[in-house]
């Protein structure tokens, strides 16, 4: 492995045009700290995924998102903002947002305003992040519920994966009406396993068949409406000992069989599920050579920096086609104002609906 020597330099900030390398990392705090700085000027660095710690109040929120962009222009900037226990920004005006079991339970009493409902969760989901500078969501969660995974639970929609592909479409609408792509995850499937991939490494020992006739179905139905995918840090041992982010035969089954050509965002570098792969490094590069365009390394700069140093750059078609994907992510729409969007007849609407949940 060549060492990328630039990681340890004092890099210039960017004045080219936005080509987003195949690296997601955090920013330590409230607002960017040098170190922050030079990460995020790194040619290898393509997004910013941000946490709970880096959030203060809007106004703060505000200026970190145009600082990042002040330092590195047309960078992706991510959260996990998914609803329920998983809302990293919950004070200050945003929404509290419900867990998208809550629409699931809807669905059971009444499809069309479940649907209805979840639309309206997306758009005030997007729009509000989008008023703060934050560009992405990682949602939704097509997982199924079976009632054994903690980690899961009641980010699920529903154990029905018609339902979950019919609620996600529906959330995923109301994202783009407020200008955002979406990121479908995990592929392909995290709900059947009782272990967290945060702490553990968990296994699959079902079928491939089963696996695709239930928990992979939601992907092939959601069709083009589906921008980004994650796999899971979950192995599959009956498809192949690798989890399914360094997989390159379930990675190939989501671009092939399943008809996928969006961006496959590994998940985060640094869970026990991804330790398998060895180093930081060593993970990233093989994520991305089974067919991954853009990993996550968060909750630790030292690894980002082993990352940036000793990450080679990708080079030739593929990595062409990895850029072009990831630009695509970026939101296709101006964002509104916050305080234009609370007199929004369309976001009041939406708030309205999502206030009818129990």
């Amino acid at each position: 492995m060549t060492k990328n020597t630039q990681g340890k330099a004092n890099t210039p900030k960017q004045t080219a045009p936005y080509q987003p390398g195949p690296v997601m990392l955090d920013v330590v705090g409230t607002e960017l700290s040098a170190e922050d700085i030079r990460r995020i000027r790194h040619p290898l660095t393509g997004g910013v995924i941000l946490f709970a710690r880096n959030y203060k109040d809007r106004a703060q929120l505000t200026a970190l998102t145009s600082a990042i962009q002040a330092e590195r222009p047309g960078i992706l900037i991510a959260v996990d903002h998914e609803g329920g226990r998983v809302q990293r920004f919950r004070t200050d005006g945003f929404t509290r947002l419900p867990a998208m079991r809550k629409l699931g339970e809807l669905w059971q009493r009444d499809r069309i305003e479940a649907e209805k409902t979840a639309t309206a969760v997306g758009y005030v989901l997007a729009a509000e992040l989008r008023a703060c500078g934050v560009g992405l969501s990682f949602t939704p969660v097509l997982d199924l519920d079976y009632g054994e995974s903690g980690v899961i639970g009641d980010r699920s929609f529903e154990r029905d994966p018609v339902a979950v592909a019919e609620l996600a479409k529906s959330l995923n609408h109301g994202l783009l009406l407020a200008g955002m792509a979406n990121c479908g995850k995990h592929f392909p499937g995290h709900g059947f396993v009782k272990a967290d991939s945060h702490t553990e490494i968990p296994v699959d020992t079902r079928s491939r068949k089963e696996i695709m006739a239930e928990d992979a179905a939601p992907y092939k139905w959601l069709g083009m409406s589906l921008s980004a995918v994650m796999p899971a840090h979950v192995i599959y041992p009956e498809v192949d000992k690798n989890p399914a982010g360094f997989s390159k035969k379930w990675l190939g089954i989501l671009r092939r069989e399943v008809g996928f050509d969006g961006v496959i965002f590994s998940d985060d570098l640094s869970m026990e599920g991804a330790s398998v792969a060895g180093s930081v490094v060593d993970g990233a590069s093989m994520a991305l050579a089974a067919g991954c365009d853009m990993v996550l390394v968060c909750n630790s700069p030292a690894k980002a920096d082993q990352l940036l140093e000793g990450l080679s750059p990708r080079k030739g078609a593929a990595a062409a086609r990895s850029v072009e994907r990831i630009l695509s992510m970026s939101p296709c729409t101006p964002a509104k104002n916050w305080d234009l969007l609370q007199n929004e007849s369309r976001y009041l609407a939406a708030k309205k609906l999502i206030d009818t949940l129990p």
